[in-house]
């Protein structure tokens, strides 16, 4: 069998110039023969020198490999200045793929199979649609440009720098996760007015409230709070989106807690199904009426970025997580129920990974059930809060009566089976 890898690697790296070649020879499909810098054949071949010299510099030395690729580049260069005398077009985009063909054809023959497949698909894909990206980048608004290099700023650079470990009374403030909040707020705020943007209000409200719910619906709730003080005629639609968020949360604690203690995700089913069929039931059925209001304007976007929120929301969660630990430490065992009830006001999953931990031994499972039950509750009540305090009666009856009414049937689950 290792006979025959050479061959393997080799036929590898020549499907990989033909994938790169296909995209190619469609897109200058109309250029007439002779008259094309390279096309399928050429890039296949290309992909397939790349894996000849990858397999040579194994026996000969990286330094071949890499005179070698700078006699592909000048070939490539040089045929392509040749080319602008008929047909002058500065874009280069043809060499930089010959370049990167070679590459992942000595890529595959270097054991580094994955990574040259995997680089040549979306070569591929970003060869593919360079008309889409173009209208994106024409469509695409200044501020909403400095929005994403303002995320990026708050998440690549200044998140990795932050120490992940506790700081302050009982250790309990970890810089990391504390600005990982604020990342995850701002980012639903982003991904929130592109949703809406691109695929229309409605559905752009109900899908970042799917996804970003999985992260935060707390954050979700925030976000959609403050776009019902800003616009009017929208609480149905928004009151949904904030209700489909709050629902992904109750089968994410099953798995967060199956994946600890099968027993104690066993005792939560009943309660934490009924609370989920509640929420996804009141969200579908505002989702409907919110049909009503479509017609009655867009809703104005503003600063797809702003962080000033962030920062409060993290601000209070700090407060939370010190409540928490003064709680713990004052009443130990016996306050196993007031600190769910504080933790889960910010976070419902931290609590419910601690206690899945304990179940079992440390803790008896009944008691964890109901302590993660009572974090849920503490959790929906502080969204209904939120959602009344900062976005109005009118959303926050639909969400708080909706969060409630989960709430009670999840209570009289929990007692029905307990």
């Amino acid at each position: 069998m290792d006979e025959l890898a050479p061959f393997y690697t080799l036929a590898i790296s020549l499907a990989l110039g033909l994938l790169i070649g296909l995209e190619r020879g469609w897109h200058e499909r109309e250029q007439a023969e002779g008259h094309r810098v390279a096309g399928i054949r050429t890039y296949a071949l290309i992909g397939l020198l790349g894996g000849v010299w990858g397999l040579l510099s194994q026996e000969l030395g990286n330094l071949l490999l890499a005179i070698a690729f700078t006699a592909v580049a000048v070939v490539l260069v040089a045929a392509h200045a040749i080319s602008q005398r008929e047909d002058p077009d500065i874009g280069i985009t043809g060499v930089i793929a010959g370049l990167l063909t070679f590459a992942f054809g000595a890529m595959a023959t270097l054991d580094l199979i994955a990574p040259a497949a995997a680089g040549a698909v979306v070569t591929t894909l970003l060869l593919g649609i360079k008309p889409t990206l173009h209208d994106w980048v024409a469509r695409l608004e200044r501020r909403e440009l400095l929005a994403t290099l303002k995320l990026l700023l708050i998440s690549v650079v200044i998140l990795p720098l932050l120490p992940n470990e506790g700081y302050g009374p009982w250790s309990s403030l970890n810089p990391y996760r504390i600005w990982w909040m604020v990342v995850i707020i701002a980012s639903i705020s982003f991904a929130g007015y592109f949703a809406m943007k691109i695929i229309g209000e409605r559905k752009g409200i109900l899908f970042t409230g799917l996804f970003a719910g999985l992260a935060s619906s707390t954050a979700v709730t925030l976000n959609f709070s403050r776009l019902a003080k800003q616009t009017k005629n929208k609480e149905n639609v928004l009151a949904a989106g904030i209700l489909v968020a709050c629902a992904t949360m109750f089968p994410r604690i099953l798995v967060v807690s199956g994946i600890f203690s099968w027993t104690l995700a066993t005792t939560l089913l009943a309660p934490v199904l009924a609370m989920a069929l509640v929420t996804y039931t009141a969200a579908w059925l505002f989702w409907r009426r919110g049909e009503d209001s479509a017609s009655s304007g867009e809703t104005r976007l503003k600063n797809p970025f702003e962080l000033r929120p962030a920062l409060s929301f993290a601000a209070l969660l700090v407060l939370i997580m010190l409540l928490s630990r003064a709680l713990s430490d004052q009443f130990g065992d016996l306050g196993i129920y007031l600190l769910a009830a504080f933790s889960g006001a910010s976070d419902v999953d931290a609590i419910t990974l601690s206690l899945a931990d304990m179940a079992g031994t440390d803790l008896n499972t009944s008691t964890a059930a109901l302590a993660i039950l009572i974090a849920s509750f503490s959790n929906s009540m502080i969204k209904a809060g939120v959602s009344l305090g900062i976005g109005g009666t009118a959303l926050g009856a639909r969400v708080g009566l909706s969060l409630l009414t989960a709430v009670i049937v999840g209570y009289a689950a929990w007692w029905f089976v307990s």
